[in-house]
C-alpha cells in the first residue's frame, strides 16, 4: 500500500525462516532446574513457554487484565534462551551478567527481522517482562504505561505479576507431575515458590495444586 509505514511491513520470507530456526532451538533447550534434579524426560523451554502462554486464556473474562498481551509476553519471555540456554542461580552467573547475555541475545534475534515491526515488538515484550523483575516489589503502582514505563494492567496490576504467577504455577505443576511419575522429591521447588504467587485467582490454582500434592504424599505414607 502506497504511503504505508514501513515499520509495519511483514518480514521477508527468508527472515521468517531464520527467526523460526532460532525459535526452534527452544524445543531442544533443557530446563536447567529439572536436569540438575535428575528428572527424566523433562520439559524443554518451548514446552514450558507453551503452558505459560496457555494459562492466561483462563483469565480472559477479567476486564482488568490484558490477557492477550500477557500471552504474547509468555511466548517471548524465555526466547533469549534459544541462544544462551536456561541460566539459573545455580549456574554461577550474576543477575547482571545474565541480563547482559540475554539482552544481547534478544538484539541478535531482533536483527533477524530488520525490516519489520515484529522484531521491535518481541524485544519490547521481553523488556517489559524483565522490567517487572525490578519493580514488582514497589507499591502504589497505578496507571497506564508510558513509552518508557513499565506496563501495568488497567487496575494497576503488573503484567509481570500475572506472567510470573503463571510461571511459578507451571513450575510447581510440573514438579507435581515429575514427583508422582518418577518418585523424585522436588520439595525444593515447592518451598522456593511459597508466597511468590500474588494474583488472587492464580493463587487459587496454586492452593488446589498444593492440596493435591499433600493428599498424594499423605497416601504414600500409609
Amino acid at each position: 500500500m502506497s504511503g504505508q509505514d514501513k515499520s509495519f511491513e511483514v518480514p521477508k520470507p527468508n527472515e521468517v525462516i531464520e527467526l523460526l530456526k532460532v525459535c526452534g532451538k527452544l524445543k531442544r533447550t533443557a530446563r536447567t532446574g529439572w536436569v540438575r534434579k535428575g528428572v527424566q524426560n523433562y520439559e524443554s523451554v518451548a514446552e514450558h513457554s507453551w503452558r505459560i502462554t496457555l494459562l492466561p486464556m483462563f483469565l480472559s473474562n477479567r476486564t482488568d487484565i490484558d490477557h492477550v498481551r500477557c500471552m504474547k509476553i509468555g511466548l517471548v519471555h524465555d526466547l533469549a534462551e534459544a541462544l544462551v540456554g536456561d541460566i539459573t542461580p545455580h549456574c554461577g552467573v550474576s543477575d547482571q551478567e545474565k541480563f547482559k547475555l540475554e539482552s544481547e541475545a534478544m538484539s541478535k534475534i531482533k536483527s533477524l527481522v530488520p525490516g519489520s515491526r515484529i522484531g521491535e515488538e518481541i524485544v519490547e515484550l521481553w523488556n517489559e517482562y524483565e522490567a517487572g523483575e525490578s519493580t514488582e516489589a514497589k507499591e502504589g503502582c497505578v496507571g497506564r504505561r508510558g513509552l518508557a514505563d513499565v506496563s501495568f494492567f488497567c487496575s494497576g496490576l503488573y503484567i509481570k505479576l500475572i506472567v510470573l504467577g503463571v510461571t511459578y504455577q507451571i513450575l510447581i505443576g510440573n514438579g507435581q507431575e515429575y514427583e508422582s511419575e518418577q518418585g523424585i522429591d522436588l520439595s525444593e521447588f515447592f518451598e522456593s515458590t511459597k508466597g511468590k504467587i500474588r494474583h488472587s485467582e492464580i493463587k487459587t490454582w496454586e492452593e488446589e495444586l498444593r492440596r493435591s500434592r499433600e493428599a498424594r504424599l499423605g497416601e504414600a505414607k500409609k
